[in-house]
């Protein structure tokens, strides 16, 4: 499938999902929200030093940008914007608005590799398990150093990962649990090899969460907490650092 054609199917599920088109208000998709919202707020909260000191953050692959609502509830002092690549998504903001008591400062339908803003306009950048749906990575990276400050920081959080052997069989994984939009599993190496290509320092740090797990995937990320060696071997969540030099 050819990249053209991956972006359309993302933009359309936006426009057409019975659960999370602009017109739809479903139940279950403000509970679904709200219950990954607690991952990622644990997640806010571990890098809070660095959403502190910063002014300016984006969030990119945001979907409905409802993580970039909590983000500014919890730090109302921060300039943030959310973007996703189709339209209808970001058209849906308003209702996590409402639901967090904030405003988001801005929003745009953008392309992770595209975004359209200014050299040096933001502290800090932020995926949260959006980057797996990213299709040209390295122009993304390169985007991510174009726009970052000086000093400034990206982060994507909460990532499928894995390595290069297992990733052909965590992929197909992926995409039979949810084949209506196409899914990647991120091999962690070369994520962080294309980062530093594209000027930034690379940083990969294994997080499997328990939070908002069912039974089964809660048994299996409790094995690879137990067992961290395990964590290089299988899939597993993970954030990635990428800093851009002073």
């Amino acid at each position: 499938m050819d990249i053209a054609t991956k972006e359309n199917i993302e933009i359309d599920f936006w426009t057409n999902s019975d659960t999370e088109s602009p017109q739809s208000n479903a139940i279950e998709n403000i509970l679904e929200k709200m219950a990954e919202g607690r991952v990622f707020l644990e997640k806010v909260n571990t890098f809070a030093p660095l959403f502190e000191k910063a002014s300016t953050v984006l969030e990119l692959g945001g979907g409905q940008c409802w993580a970039s609502c909590i983000l500014k509830r919890r730090f109302p002092h921060l300039h943030v914007t959310g973007t996703d690549i189709a339209p209808d998504a970001v058209a849906s903001v308003w209702k996590w608005e409402h639901i967090h008591e904030c405003k988001v400062d801005d929003t745009r339908a953008c392309r992770s590799y595209d975004t359209g803003f200014p050299d040096a306009s933001f502290d800090v950048i932020f995926a949260y398990s959006a980057a797996h749906h990213f299709v040209r990575h390295r122009s993304t990276l390169v985007e991510l150093n174009r726009i970052l400050k000086p000093g400034g920081t990206a982060l994507y959080l909460h990532e499928p990962t894995c390595n290069a052997l297992m990733h052909p069989m965590a992929y197909a994984r992926v995409n039979r649990k949810r084949p209506e939009v196409p899914e990647d599993v991120m091999i962690a190496s070369k994520i962080a090899e294309l980062a530093r290509e594209a000027g930034l320092a690379a940083t990969v740090k294994n997080s499997p969460t328990l939070t908002n797990r069912n039974a089964g995937p809660m048994m299996y990320y409790y094995v690879l907490r137990r067992l961290p060696f395990l964590q290089k071997v299988v899939p597993v969540t993970a954030d990635f650092i990428f800093t851009k030099p002073r």
